[in-house]
């Protein structure tokens, strides 16, 4: 430990939780996010300043100006660009330490080898075909998963590692392809619930990396920003579960 990086995680070495074993297994960790809109611009933000040694970032989009109310990874000049190479410039100006992978397109079945470079996947995205495909991907490579959601002023969260059974896995919570009836785009998000939820998945991440606490392992979190309250319900393997059942 250089006096640079002894100074730049100071508050993470003094932590009993994390400490300097904490902090070298952050160093040496690979963590894909998947999704680098409203909630992965968050985690990436933080789990860049955390010290993540490799972080991937996949997205097909480009950087719009109705996506600054709430991802605010990017600013006004970025509007345009690829969201990737946007966020990757940004997060290399926060912290130099980190080494970024950056993968344009959109996750689907086919691409589920991508995966196996890394620890851990976080799912940001947006739609219900690229979420099953990465909890089916994660189930049969072993990959730890973070996955959030969120829409008007409701957010949730859960974590799943169901390769050996360990936990139920999203298909679990979502047996079947719902509708895609309400979106952000039609019925709005607000901003800084976004900032909440992606920041939480940050925090699993490292909780799941470090072996600080306890991850939202088979429990889903879900939290009203109109009310300031939150809940965390139990979350049951199924048995008849398409993907992770016997």
């Amino acid at each position: 430990m250089t006096p640079d990086y002894v100074e730049r995680y100071a508050r993470h070495l003094v932590l009993k939780d994390i400490g300097g074993p904490g902090q070298n297994k952050l160093r040496d960790a690979k963590v894909l996010i998947i999704g680098a809109g409203g909630l992965g611009a968050p985690a990436a933000l933080y789990l860049a300043a955390a010290g993540i040694g490799t972080l991937g970032l996949m997205d097909d989009d480009r950087v719009s100006l109705s996506n600054l109310q709430r991802q605010v990874l990017f600013t006004s000049d970025d509007v345009g660009r690829p969201k990737t190479q946007a966020a990757a410039s940004r997060l290399r100006a926060l912290n130099p330490d980190t080494d970024f992978a950056l993968h344009q397109g959109r996750f689907d079945e086919s691409q589920k080898g991508i995966l196996t470079g890394y620890d851990l996947v976080l799912d940001g995205t947006d739609n219900f075909t690229a979420r099953f495909a990465i909890n089916a991907a994660c189930h049969r490579l072993g990959k730890p998963l973070v996955s959030g959601a969120a829409i008007g002023f409701e957010g949730q969260l859960a974590c799943f590692h169901s390769h050996k059974g360990q936990t139920p896995c999203y298909r679990c919570l979502v047996p079947t392809m719902p509708h895609e009836g309400d979106t952000c785009e039609s019925i709005g998000v607000i901003g800084a619930l976004t900032g909440i939820i992606g920041s939480m998945m940050a925090l699993e991440a490292i909780k799941i990396i470090t072996g600080a606490g306890d991850p939202l392992y088979g429990r889903l979190m879900i939290f009203d920003g109109l009310a300031g309250s939150g809940r965390t319900l139990g979350l049951p393997k199924d048995p008849a579960c398409p993907v992770c059942s016997a």
